[in-house]
This record gives structure tokens, C-alpha cells and sequence, in this order.
């Protein structure tokens, strides 16, 4: 594992010594299979790299969830984050295909300090306010992605006052 983590520590360790561990952060995905890349052991990975970020005493380290392959669909897994979770020891975050529901119950389950809503938040520029007043949310459009449109994506999902405010 030493030698395959090589890259993401030496960068890790030459950012903190430039700008302060206390300003490092780190987004690791162990578990994707984009574009069919995919480990052979994601769970010793995970912990492997909690265990090596340790030394630097970065920030936060955030992590996909095992479970995800496309928005709000969930796979059998038997991998977990736990074990990452249980061996770092700064700000533990974590991503994939969290809601309202999943994403208050991983923080307060201590499966997670923080829990990151990425494609939620593309689609949903007010969305601390929609789960506040439990409105619904839009749907975010996967083909608006990566283009390079500068108009068509990013920035033309309506806020909750744009659609008369409905509230749940």
C-alpha cells in the first residue's frame, strides 16, 4: 500500500509544509469505479491512507461513500467507511448520494462529522434553506455536467423563490 499511496502523501506533505496542515484537506474515493477503474482493495486503501494522513494532522479528509454508483441509487456493498472513519483523526466527511434524512442520521450516528452534498447542492443553490423548510428539491440534469456552456447547467436551477416558495 506504502508505494501506491506515494503521490497523495508526498503532495500532502509538501502542501502542509507550504500553507499549514491546519489549511489541508483531502478528497479520496477508494471505492469509485469511474470510468472502470477500481480497486482491488478499497476498505484496506481507505484505512491505509486515514492511517498515513494522520502524520501530517490535516484538516479533514473526505470520503466517497462505497455505496454509490449513480444519484440516489444505492449498491449492496460490503465495504464501509467506518474503518477510515475509526482510524482518522481529524474532521471525518462524507459524500454519495446523502438526502436530508441519511445525511442528518450519518452525523448523528458519528458516522461522519460533516456530510458533503455535491450533486444536491449543483441542482439546488438555496438547498440549507429547502431542507430547513423541507421543500422540494429539482433534479439535477447529469448531461449539463461538463459542458462548456457557461449559462446551461451550473447556473439556471431555480431558487425556491423563483418557484413561488413551495414549501413542504
Amino acid at each position: 500500500m506504502e508505494n501506491r499511496c506515494r503521490l497523495t502523501m508526498e503532495v500532502v506533505e509538501a502542501v502542509a509544509a507550504e500553507i499549514g496542515a491546519e489549511r489541508v484537506g483531502i478528497r479520496l474515493s477508494p471505492f469509485g469505479s469511474h470510468l472502470d477503474v477500481v480497486d482491488s482493495q478499497p476498505e484496506q486503501l481507505s484505512v491505509y491512507l486515514a492511517n498515513a494522513l494522520n502524520k501530517y494532522n490535516i484538516v479533514y479528509a473526505h470520503y466517497l461513500e462505497p455505496r454509490v454508483r449513480r444519484y440516489m441509487q444505492h449498491i449492496k456493498t460490503p465495504f464501509s467507511l467506518q474503518p477510515a472513519r475509526n482510524a482518522f483523526k481529524g474532521a471525518f466527511l462524507a459524500a454519495g448520494n446523502y438526502d436530508r434524512e441519511n445525511g442528518n442520521e450519518a452525523i448523528k450516528s458519528g458516522r461522519a462529522d460533516l456530510v458533503v452534498y455535491g450533486h444536491l447542492f449543483l441542482c439546488n443553490p438555496d438547498l440549507p434553506r429547502r431542507f430547513s423548510v423541507k421543500a422540494p428539491l429539482n433534479d439535477y440534469d447529469q448531461e449539463t455536467f461538463y459542458t462548456q456552456d457557461p449559462v446551461i447547467g451550473y447556473t439556471d436551477y431555480p431558487f425556491l423563490e423563483e418557484m413561488g416558495d413551495r414549501t413542504g
